[in-house]
C-alpha cells in the first residue's frame, strides 16, 4: 500500500471522526499528524511501527492505525464508521469545496442524507435560511452539485484510455483473425470520456456478441443496442461501452467515421467534396487512402475536430506534431520543500535517468504556506544552496531555480522584486479566491502577465476536469497579452487539469506564444503524466519549434537569463 492510499484513508476516517462526533483531541491529534505524514518521504508500509512513532506529530494511536491498515488492508473503527455513515454522505464527502462541517450540518441538522435531496432544498430556497450558509453559499454548492450530476459516468482520458486499450487487447487475443480497433472520444484523446468504443471488423459477428454478453465487467445494455451496434456500462463507474460492427470489408470505412468528429466528416474540401461522401460511395483500404481520394495528406485522429486541420491539409500545411522525443526537460514540478513527496534530490536524479537534460523546480510559495507547506524566504534561499550543491554533483544536468509563485487577489505575486530576482524562472499561479467573474479573474491573470518576472503562466483557469469548474477567463486577451509580454503558457499535463485546454492551444501558437508541457509532478510517478500534456498539445496543433521544453538545456537557460536581465532592468 502507498503512502498516498495510507494517507487518503487516514483524511477520510478524520472526515468520519468529525461527522460522528469522536473526540476532538484525537481528531486534533491525527490532523497533526497528516500535515507531516504528507511529506514523508520513506515507504509507511515499509516503516516499522516504531519507527512510524518517531515521525514529527505521529503518536502511538495513529503510528498503531496506521501499521494495522498496512497489514490488514483497513482501519476496522473506519469501518465501523462507514457502516454507519449513509452512502450519499459518502458520496458528499467526496465533493470538493463542500466541507465535513457544512456536511455534518446538512446530515444531522437537516435530515439530508442524499445529494438529490440536498438539491431538492437549495432550489427551494431552505439551505441559503442555515446558519452557516447563506444565498451565495447555497448558490456555489449547487452549481457543484450540478457540474458533478452532468459529468457523472465519464471519465477522465488518462482512465479510459486505459480501460479502451485493455479491451482492445483482450479481443484481439480472443479474436485474432477480426480486426479490431479503439475508436471514437479514445481515439481522438479528448480530455472527458463520455463513451469508449471500438469498432470490430468481422465475419462473426454473433460470436462477439455472445462474447460480450457474457463479458464480466460489463452490463449489456439490450434497449440501446441494435443489429451493428453492441452497448454496455462498465460495472464500476458506469461509462457506456460501445462495439460497432463492420464488415473486415468496410473496416476502414467504419474506423474513420467513427474515429472524426461530424464537423472534420462534413468539411466540404471541393468540388462539394467531403470525407462523409468518400466513406459512403467507396470501399477504402486504409485511413489514408480515403485522405488522398480528397488529394490531402493523411490526417491523424487527434486532430480531426473541424478546427484548423483542412485549411492547413489543404495548403499542405499540416504541421509535424510534437512527439514525446522533442522534449528535452521538465518544468513546474514540486519537492517535498513544499507538498511534494519526494526530495528535491530524488525527483533531480529520477529526471535524469528518464533522460532529459534539465529539470525545473517549483515549489509553493509563501502565500501557500498553510494548504501547501509553501516556502518562506529563509526556506527559499536554503533550497537554492541545495540545488547549487546538486548542480556541482550531477553537471552536465541541470536543475533549474523555480517558484510556483501564487498569484494574490489583486494579481501581485509572492515576494518582493530580490526574492523573484533569485529564481531562474517562475511559473504564476492561481491557487485561491477562485470564485471571480471573467472579468475580475481576467484582469488578475493580466496583472501578473505584465508582471516582468513572470516566465510562464500555470494552469491558466485552475479547473479540476470532473470535480470543479474553472474560474472563467478571456482566453484571447489572455494569450494576447501572453504574446506582448513574451510570456510561456503551460499545458498542465496532470491529467485533472490539462490546462490550456487543447482548443486555444492553436490560437496561441497563431500569436507567436511558446507554450510548454508541464506534468506539475508532486511525486517521481508524476512525471508519466507529461504524455496526457502531449496528447493536449498535439490536439491544438503544437509542434517542437513552439514547444518551450523541446529546447535544449543550453537555450533554456538562455531564455530564462536573458528574460531576468530584462525583468531587473524593468524594475530600476
Amino acid at each position: 500500500m502507498d503512502n498516498k492510499t495510507i494517507v487518503k484513508t487516514l483524511n477520510l476516517y478524520v472526515d468520519l471522526m468529525t461527522l460522528h462526533d469522536e473526540n476532538e483531541f484525537k481528531i486534533k491529534g491525527y490532523n497533526n499528524a497528516l500535515f507531516n505524514l504528507e511529506r514523508y518521504n520513506e515507504s509507511l508500509s515499509q516503516t516499522k511501527i516504531d519507527d512510524i512513532e518517531k515521525i514529527q506529530g505521529v503518536g502511538k494511536s495513529t503510528a498503531k492505525t496506521i501499521d494495522e491498515l498496512t497489514q490488514t488492508g483497513e482501519i476496522g473503527a473506519l469501518e465501523k464508521l462507514k457502516e454507519k455513515t449513509p452512502v450519499g454522505i459518502m458520496e458528499m464527502l467526496k465533493i470538493k469545496g463542500l466541507g465535513t462541517k457544512k456536511i455534518k450540518t446538512i446530515w444531522q441538522q437537516m435530515g439530508i442524507e442524499d445529494t438529490s435531496t440536498l438539491l431538492e432544498v437549495i432550489e427551494k430556497g431552505e439551505l441559503s435560511k442555515v446558519k452557516g450558509f447563506g444565498e451565495k453559499t447555497a448558490q456555489n454548492i449547487k452549481e457543484i452539485l450540478l457540474f458533478i450530476q452532468a459529468n457523472k459516468h465519464k471519465l477522465h482520458y488518462s482512465k479510459a484510455e486505459k480501460i479502451a486499450n485493455d479491451l482492445c487487447d483482450t479481443l484481439k487475443k480472443e479474436f485474432p483473425n477480426d480486426l479490431i480497433e479503439v475508436t471514437g472520444e479514445v481515439r481522438r484523446k479528448l480530455e472527458i470520456i463520455n463513451e469508449i468504443k471500438l469498432v470490430v471488423g468481422t465475419d462473426s459477428k454473433q460470436k462477439l456478441i455472445n462474447y460480450f454478453n457474457s463479458f464480466p465487467d460489463i452490463v449489456y445494455d439490450e434497449i440501446h443496442s441494435g443489429p451493428q451496434t453492441w452497448r454496455g456500462k462498465l460495472k464500476e463507474g458506469g461509462i457506456t461501452i460501445i462495439i460497432k460492427f463492420s464488415s473486415k470489408k468496410r473496416f476502414y470505412n467504419t474506423l474513420l467515421s467513427t474515429s472524426s468528429s461530424p464537423i472534420h466528416l462534413s468539411h466540404i474540401v471541393k468540388d462539394d467534396l467531403t470525407l462523409n461522401k468518400i466513406i459512403k460511395n467507396n470501399t477504402i483500404g486504409s485511413e489514408e487512402e480515403a485522405y488522398s481520394k480528397i488529394g490531402v495528406p493523411f490526417i491523424v485522429p487527434e486532430i480531426r475536430e473541424g478546427q484548423f486541420e483542412w485549411e492547413a491539409a489543404t495548403k499542405d500545411k499540416l504541421p509535424k506534431l510534437v512527439e514525446m522525443s522533442d522534449l528535452k526537460g521538465i518544468l513546474h514540478n514540486h519537492s517535498t520543500w513544499s507538498d511534494g513527496k519526494h526530495s528535491l534530490k530524488d525527483m533531480a536524479a529520477y529526471c535524469h535517468e528518464l533522460g532529459y537534460q534539465y529539470l525545473g523546480i517549483s515549489d509553493h510559495s509563501t502565500s501557500a504556506f498553510y494548504y501547501a507547506n509553501g516556502l518562506k524566504e529563509e526556506r527559499v534561499i536554503a533550497q537554492h544552496k541545495e540545488i547549487d550543491q546538486l548542480n556541482e554533483e550531477m553537471t552536465p544536468f541541470k536543475i533549474f531555480k523555480g517558484i510556483e509563485s501564487d498569484i494574490l487577489p489583486d494579481g501581485r505575486l509572492d515576494y518582493d522584486d530580490d526574492m523573484l530576482a533569485s529564481f531562474d524562472f517562475i511559473v504564476a499561479s492561481i491557487h485561491s479566491g477562485l470564485s471571480m467573474d471573467i472579468k475580475k479573474a481576467t484582469d488578475r491573470l493580466l496583472t501578473a502577465i505584465a508582471n516582468p518576472f513572470t516566465t510562464m503562466l500555470g494552469h491558466p483557469t485552475g479547473r479540476l476536469l470532473l470535480q470543479r469548474k474553472g474560474y472563467p477567463i478571456d482566453h484571447k486577451t489572455i494569450i494576447d497579452a501572453c504574446a506582448e509580454y513574451g510570456v510561456i503558457i503551460e499545458i498542465n499535463a496532470n491529467p485533472w487539469r490539462l490546462d490550456l485546454d487543447w482548443r486555444w492551444v492553436h490560437y496561441a501558437i497563431e500569436k507567436g506564444v511558446m507554450l510548454s508541457i508541464n506534468p506539475d509532478a508532486h511525486e517521481k510517478d508524476g512525471y508519466a503524466d507529461m504524455y496526457y500534456g502531449l496528447c493536449v498539445g498535439r490536439k491544438g496543433g503544437l509542434t517542437a519549434d513552439m514547444t518551450f521544453n523541446s529546447f535544449s538545456l543550453e537555450q533554456v537557460q538562455n531564455h530564462f537569463s536573458k528574460r531576468k536581465k530584462r525583468a531587473l532592468a524593468q524594475i530600476k
